[in-house]
């Protein structure tokens, strides 16, 4: 399931970073769209993890952790850039803390793993 998950992870984030590098371009500020982007970026990077750790077949309770954190994060940026409400910026940082914690617990397994 993690690889179906990661695919679909990725599918979204092109799909997102071409609506905001096309539709919303012309719609946003710059620094309203870096925000948007930024969401795009990180979502793309927890995608390509989660799909190398899928086809690796690696089991970590923290895989679970960096799929939660990365669609309350990126989600909560997405949201925030498209409607300017200000308080989902306090969401944010919860799904970057979620995403450390899942890559604290893959690395502790893997540790694991290899002694």
């Amino acid at each position: 399931m993690t690889l179906f998950y990661a695919a679909l992870m990725g599918a979204l984030a092109v799909a997102f970073g071409a609506f905001g590098a096309h539709a919303l371009k012309s719609m946003l500020s710059p620094d309203v769209l870096a925000t948007f982007e930024t969401g795009v970026r990180y979502q793309m990077y927890h995608a390509l993890a989660l799909l190398a750790l899928g086809a690796a077949r690696f089991q970590s309770k923290g895989i679970l952790f960096l799929f939660i954190g990365t669609l309350i994060f990126s989600g909560s940026l997405y949201v925030l850039a498209l409607t300017g409400i200000k308080v989902l910026g306090a969401i944010t940082p919860i799904g970057g803390v979620l995403q450390i914690v899942g890559w604290v617990m893959v690395a502790l397994d893997a540790r694991r793993a290899r002694m």
